[in-house]
């Protein structure tokens, strides 16, 4: 079926990283650390013991990265900048050697005719900001404003967008709810001030790239998901009313409707944010697109233990369920609950899976058939209204995967870690086909 279906001849095409789980270079050429710096050099924060210390070594072969891309026939790459690597504490001066690194990078894109996508925060805040708070604190939001409007000066005319954070529900939720990731806090109350601030720093960061270059195309991404009950019980049904207010309305109604939802607030009782007078409407600012990134759904279970999905089409290496009806779903969802809501670009949606090497090949069909059927799911919503301009396939290649370290591969190009060789996996050679074919259609239309 795919190969029947016709994208839009406007549509991007697009692959995804982010620079702590491929840069490598931690300390090189006056880059301060980040959180992500300290928490994996301790090894038992990370499954298989290592680090991101070198991770792709991106920071030195990105020209064959670049070139990898073009040989793909992507028009689009989305890469975050390390924020510590061109400001060390995230504050006070800038270091040029840093801002260099990403010149030649967009330099390299341009040579092959690749649009840049900016995301400014990839949940490597710098180790300076930590110390004074991290995102507990209330100034971080202002000096993360200060950051993204000096690359909104440099690159806002070079980039064809420039998104503020990605996944700030991971920041809050993982990074300070459960410490699974940096900084490794532990604390509900904690996370639910923090995802306040990460809003607020989104929307101070707006108003400032928008003060210093009115024309660049700005918006923010967010992990998202259906919530669906288990059962037809009153006890799953609210689980799933739940689910979707704690995290998808969470952080769209603040942007959308200048609130937090009902739900949520009853939810989280003494331990709902502080919020001062105004930051709705700071928070607020009109986006010219949002990233959606989307890997399965939610199955809520008041059962003991909780009922799990039945998987019809699988699971992936990091055990979630494979439902590409649920990237429908939740499209047209958007689409019904925020009337305005802006063109959407699918910012990241790919698959973990156990790749291996054999005769100089990686046959991830599994993977290729996740992709297959999550673009047939993408063109379904697009054919009931929702505006959608762009997918970017996580990811260009295998990396350093957060507190799974190199474990767990999500990568459509295979990465040797001892040699950085870098192979084409089955799915990269079917995505390049795909886009060309796409394209050829276009021609002879």
């Amino acid at each position: 079926m795919t190969d029947s279906i016709r994208f839009p001849s406007n549509f991007t095409w697009g692959v995804a990283t982010s620079a702590f789980q491929i840069e490598g270079a931690f300390d090189a050429d006056g880059k301060g650390p980040s959180i992500w710096d300290t928490f994996s050099h301790d090894a038992a924060n990370i499954i298989d013991g290592s680090n991101g210390d070198v991770a792709c070594d991106h920071y030195h072969r990105y020209r064959e990265d670049v070139a990898l891309m073009a040989s793909l026939g992507v028009g689009a790459y989305r890469f975050s900048m390390a924020w510590s690597r061109v400001q060390p504490t995230g504050k006070g001066a800038w270091n040029e050697a840093g801002f260099d690194f990403y010149t030649r990078l967009l330099d390299a894109l341009d040579e092959k005719g690749i649009a840049a996508h900016i995301t400014l925060y990839h949940w490597d805040l710098p180790q300076g900001l930590q110390d004074d708070g991290g995102w507990m604190a209330r100034d971080t939001a202002h000096r993360f404003a200060d950051y993204a409007a000096e690359v909104a000066r440099r690159y806002g005319n070079r980039v064809a967008s420039i998104a503020t954070h990605n996944e700030p529900w991971c920041t809050a939720n993982l990074g300070y709810g459960n410490g699974q990731f940096a900084p490794g806090v532990a604390d509900k109350k904690q996370a639910i001030q923090v995802s306040h601030h990460l809003l607020l720093s989104h929307g101070l960061a707006m108003q400032a790239m928008r003060a210093v270059n009115p024309s660049a195309q700005l918006g923010i991404v967010l992990n998202q998901w259906t919530a669906e009950p288990a059962t037809d019980t009153e006890a799953d049904r609210r689980l799933a009313a739940l689910e979707w207010a704690n995290s998808i309305e969470w952080f769209m109604d603040p942007i959308f409707k200048r609130r937090y939802p009902a739900l949520s607030l009853e939810a989280h009782g003494a331990d709902a944010p502080t919020v001062h007078a105004g930051d709705f409407d700071v928070i607020a600012q009109p986006l010219d697109f949002l990233g959606v990134n989307y890997y399965r759904r939610e199955v809520m279970s008041a059962d003991v233990p909780p009922k799990k999905p039945e998987g019809g089409m699988g699971f992936t290496d990091m055990g979630w369920e494979i439902y590409p009806q649920g990237l429908t779903d939740l499209l047209v969802q958007l689409k019904q609950e925020y009337p305005d809501l802006p063109p959407v670009y699918i910012t990241e949606n790919g698959m973990a899976s156990v790749d291996a090497i054999e005769g100089g090949q990686v046959n991830d069909t599994q993977r290729l058939d996740y992709v297959r059927t999550h673009l047939e799911a993408l063109k379904a919503a697009m054919d009931q209204g929702v505006d959608v301009r762009g997918y970017f396939l996580w990811s260009l290649m295998d990396n350093f995967e957060w507190n799974s370290g190199y474990a767990k591969r999500f990568g459509i190009v295979y990465v040797d870690y001892a040699t950085q060789q870098r192979t084409p996996k089955a799915s990269a050679l079917w995505y390049r086909d795909f886009i060309a074919g796409q394209r050829d259609a276009l021609r002879a239309a």
